[in-house]
């Protein structure tokens, strides 16, 4: 089964805007107000998971901090992980849960090179059997990681608030609601929610609120 288009470049994120401006009209006035969309193309593989667990329900400085002492350990491996004990993974800022998550998916053993050739509900259904990867972050592993060009993450609070500011929805949509508004943005669906993004924080600015 086909992947579909991968996001490589700056020239393919264009592309996915250029199509999604030409469809929808609210998508061309929020594009308007945040000017070029960004790349965000990351690493994939075991780090870039691990690196997941430890932001979550943190501050990002906090995240980065921890993460920061982790790669001064060496402690970005999945057999550095099994090997480390609990006290080496609490003093560089690991709480008992992201521990417990960490070792999970070092034993996970997950094919990293197969899930680039996965279909997307495939990569979501191998990460999510992860303790402490929930679908927002295989959402957001296989948009960025893996560029995956049709993926939407509709459970990220961002995305849900943006279009309702956008599309002047009388409140904030559900995931469920949502992944359906979506659909009409599909084969672009991770330009859209870019353009979301990006669109939260202008309009967020506008309000005042940071």
């Amino acid at each position: 089964m086909s992947v579909g288009r991968i996001i490589e470049t700056d020239a393919c994120v264009a592309e996915g805007a250029a199509w999604l401006a030409q469809t929808c009209p609210r998508m061309a006035f929020a594009m308007n107000r945040t000017g070029p969309l960004p790349l965000r193309r990351r690493p994939d593989g075991f780090a870039q998971l691990l690196s997941a667990i430890v932001s979550q329900q943190v501050s990002v400085a906090s995240a980065n901090a921890i993460w920061g002492r982790m790669r001064e350990a060496k402690l970005t491996g999945p057999r550095k992980i099994m090997w480390a004990t609990d006290d080496d993974l609490r003093a560089v800022g690991l709480s008992r849960q992201k521990i417990r998550y960490a070792r999970a998916l070092a034993e996970a053993r997950i094919d990293y090179k197969a899930l680039r050739d996965a279909p997307d509900a495939e990569v979501v259904a191998i990460l999510t059997e992860v303790p402490g990867i929930g679908v927002w972050t295989a959402e957001v592993y296989a948009m960025f990681s893996l560029g995956r060009a049709d993926v939407i993450a509709p459970g990220d609070l961002a995305l849900q608030e943006a279009a309702r500011i956008l599309y002047g929805l009388p409140k904030r949509p559900t995931d469920k609601e949502l992944r359906q508004m979506a659909e009409a943005w599909s084969p672009w669906r991770s330009v859209a929610a870019r353009v979301l993004w990006a669109y939260y924080r202008v309009a967020k600015d506008r309000e005042g609120i940071r």
